[in-house]
């Protein structure tokens, strides 16, 4: 089979565009839970409990296969550049936007709230929904000088035993060990409580390491997820029926941990199989994603305001605030995000000029023909 480790890998692509919309999905279920204000988020004066049924099954891999798929987004990117433009392109791609993110996107909808609820409107910069790039930031900063001596050491011993352990499907398995000892080490309340927390950064860091090893074994583990893909998706949906039957959607925390994985290798194989091709959707896509979860948020609030005081059918609300928070957010990068070149920094976005010239004269050549 081809060599997955060189090429470009679209299914990765996709994993990221999938597990951000489906963040967006959450993030607004929560506005139709009894508890949503616990968090900072707008609620409804109705709800929709058993949306959260759902939800559950999501909560417990949905962060962690982000940064699996970052670790993996790293591991590509180190082959390109050297330590020196590395630290800078990472720092320009997530640094900058996270800090710009704090100063002047997370406090929009702080103010959404503030006016929804008539609380007096105060800046309040606050890192938000953005947790996620803080602890990419600290991954980096400390996994970089081993990431590249991984890869200055080419096919080495370790290398070499790790292919031969990914063989087996019990090998990709065996990495739930060390999550497993996280959660009997943190002993976190909550385990789908990723942001700011002790376990967040602790589970989030063993993704992003794990992320990168996988995708620096290379075919060896991609081969496994691809031939055993329906029996970890197996295992991942009875444990997840066995957590919502016997245990109210919180089973033990190690059982959690287990399960989690299952979903993500899972997904790995099925997204390998089906989605390893390219398309003009996920072009587009995979460019957008990243500013669309900078400021989902604040698009979100400004929806919720908007739609929950309406007289309409409790359901309808949620699917109008999706749809709203969906087409809100793509009409803003492509409209503005794309087109004013000094937002590309702090958006995290790459602009390139020689393809906006390009396409510039594609434009003005139509127009010729017509």
């Amino acid at each position: 089979m081809e060599n997955t480790t060189s090429e470009r890998r679209y299914d990765i692509d996709w994993l990221r565009v999938i597990a951000i919309a489906l963040l967006l999905v959450y993030h607004i279920a929560i506005i139709f839970q009894p508890w949503a204000m616990f968090f900072g988020f707008i609620r409804s004066n109705e709800h929709l409990v058993n949306l959260w049924k759902p939800m559950t099954m999501l909560n417990v891999w949905r962060i962690p296969l982000l940064f699996y798929v970052s670790g993996m987004g790293v591991y590509f990117a180190m082959r390109k550049r050297n330590i020196k433009s590395l630290l800078l392109e990472r720092a320009r791609r997530i640094g900058l936007p996270y800090i710009f993110g704090i100063l002047a996107i997370v406090p929009l909808h702080v103010i959404v709230f503030q006016d929804y609820y008539g609380q007096a409107l105060v800046y309040s910069p606050h890192q938000g929904h953005l947790w996620f790039l803080g602890n990419l930031v600290v991954y980096i900063s400390i996994l970089f000088p081993l990431f590249f001596h991984l890869l200055k050491k080419g096919e080495s011993k370790f290398k070499m035993a790790l292919h031969r352990l990914m063989q087996s499907p019990l090998g990709p398995v065996s990495v739930s060990i060390f999550f497993v000892l996280e959660v009997l080490i943190v002993k976190p309340q909550i385990f789908a409580l990723y942001s700011q927390t002790l376990h967040g950064y602790a589970h989030g860091f063993l993704a992003f390491f794990f992320g990168f090893l996988f995708v620096y074994i290379g075919q060896t583990f991609w081969s496994t997820m691809l031939k055993w893909k329906w029996l970890y998706l197996g295992l991942a949906f009875s444990m997840y029926l066995i957590r919502l039957g016997f245990f109210a959607s919180d089973s033990p925390l190690y059982l959690m941990a287990i399960e989690s994985n299952f979903w993500i290798f899972a997904l790995f194989g099925l997204a390998y199989r089906y989605l390893n091709k390219p398309s003009a959707t996920l072009n587009y896509l995979s460019k957008a994603v990243y500013p669309v979860y900078i400021i989902h948020m604040f698009v979100l609030y400004f929806g919720a305001s908007i739609i929950l005081p309406l007289a309409l059918p409790i359901f309808l609300k949620f699917v109008l605030i999706v749809t709203f928070t969906l087409v809100t957010c793509l009409l803003i990068y492509e409209f503005v995000l794309k087109r004013l070149r000094f937002l590309s920094i702090p958006f995290g976005i790459n602009w390139s000029p020689k393809a906006r010239v390009s396409a510039q004269e594609k434009t003005l050549a139509g127009k010729g023909n017509m």
